[in-house]
């Protein structure tokens, strides 16, 4: 074979290639999340796992693979900003992790991670595990392609004080715990920031500190402050250095205030927040998360007792607070605390953000646009534009009329890779 053969045989080679790697998607209804519209008869064009055009009459190359979904409604990939995708639904007594190792939870982890994203939500924020740096094994063996799941941002561990928030509490104190179950815990600014440098060298991609009493812990009090306003701007400031943006736990007002001046990116839960808090929110940029369902879960699961009582102390004044928060014009972005709910069952989230004060678009775009914008991956995810990557979902009617549909999304695209099509 001459020269001149080869090469025009490898150019032809060439371009079947750069075919079988074009897909093209008609969109009945296409929810543009960064506008705030529906566009109709769309085409999405994608190569190589991220969109390279949108449009109405988009050539679509010879060759290209066709997904017809001009029935349905698409939206860009769903974000959800608060999961804990390497902890047991059946149990989330963090004194289950006294049965377990590592190893357990590690493998436990991967149906989880599978139905959160077949629920459409193609990117998460892991915002924290008991049992540390499980949740950077699953990030990287989904990264790898071992793992089906979301696209994960992770924590590593929960910074927290001795005994608070988001420690293994309520054991005989003559145990000594494993060093992956306190290996985040810190009493003083400098250990903070030791913690933070030693989580920052295993490669997490943001911090979670304890901000106040949790309702998922043995002997918390969620009215509680734990750290003080100069260990969080402390964890804030180190945070920095390293490039990692601070996810505070805080249900307590004055948590909540602390955390907030000392820079935190984003507010977990919010549930007890003032008139001050969302004020000062609302000026500092910082996002609420507020996790609307995550109280009816704790109390249709058969908790322990105490998890159950601390759930009822804030249920009625988290969703009060919260449609405060939508009024006062506090930025919101969508998180669910999956886990106590079933994995899975993340979309159950849309109706309580819609039923408590947000319009469905305003829901929509909290996890989307904001969600992406909270974790610094605007440019990769978010919206269904050129350049970012192809992470697609479809539902059967229209969420702008009944928010619920997002609870059963038919059609899954992460990267250009289907994963669910109904």
């Amino acid at each position: 074979m001459s020269t001149r053969v080869r090469i025009i045989a490898f150019l032809l080679l060439f371009c079947v290639g750069l075919h079988a790697q074009v897909t093209a998607i008609k969109a009945g209804k296409l929810i543009d999340t960064e506008a705030g519209t529906v566009l109709t008869n769309q085409t999405i064009l994608i190569r190589n796992g991220k969109i390279d055009a949108v449009g109405a009459g988009i050539n679509i190359p010879a060759g290209a693979k066709m997904i017809d979904l001009s029935g349905m409604t698409v939206l860009p990939g769903l974000i959800d900003c608060h999961t804990h995708i390497t902890d047991s639904y059946a149990d989330s007594d963090p004194l289950s992790e006294l049965r377990k190792t590592a190893a357990i939870d590690a493998f436990a982890s991967i149906p989880n991670a599978k139905a959160v994203l077949l629920a459409g939500f193609t990117t998460v924020r892991d915002v924290g595990t008991y049992r540390a740096l499980v949740d950077v094994a699953l990030r990287d063996a989904i990264n790898r392609g071992d793992v089906i799941g979301p696209r994960m941002y992770v924590a590593g561990a929960y910074i927290t004080i001795t005994g608070g928030a988001g420690a293994v509490t309520g054991f005989d104190p003559s145990l000594t715990l494993p060093w992956d179950l306190h290996y985040g815990e810190a009493n003083s600014p400098w250990e903070i920031r030791q913690r933070i440098r030693a989580l920052a060298n295993q490669g997490v991609d943001l911090i979670k500190v304890l901000a106040t009493g949790a309702v998922l812990t043995h002997n918390s009090n969620v009215k509680s402050t734990e750290f003080t306003p100069e260990e969080l701007s402390a964890a804030v400031d180190e945070a920095q250095h390293f490039g990692l943006r601070v996810a505070a736990h805080a249900h307590s007002a004055e948590g909540i205030k602390n955390a907030v001046r000392a820079g935190a990116a984003s507010i977990e839960h919010g549930s007890l927040a003032d008139d001050e808090a969302r004020d000062l929110m609302k000026r500092h940029g910082t996002y609420l998360v507020p996790t609307l369902e995550v109280v009816e879960c704790i109390q249709d699961a058969h908790e322990p007792p105490d998890f159950i009582q601390h759930a009822k102390m804030i249920a009625s004044e988290q969703r009060d607070n919260f449609r405060k928060a939508v009024a006062a014009g506090v930025k919101v972005a969508f998180g669910t605390d999956i886990s106590v709910c079933p994995f899975g069952d993340n979309g159950r989230e849309f109706g309580l953000m819609v039923q408590y004060g947000m319009t469905p678009m305003h829901a929509i775009q909290a996890a989307t646009v904001n969600a992406a914008d909270l974790i610094g991956v605007s440019s990769k995810v978010g919206s269904i534009k050129p350049g970012k990557f192809a992470d697609i979902v479809a539902v059967q009617s229209d969420p702008l009329q009944d928010i619920r549909v997002l609870e059963k999304v038919s059609f899954v695209m992460k990267e250009g890779q289907v994963y669910k099509q109904e």
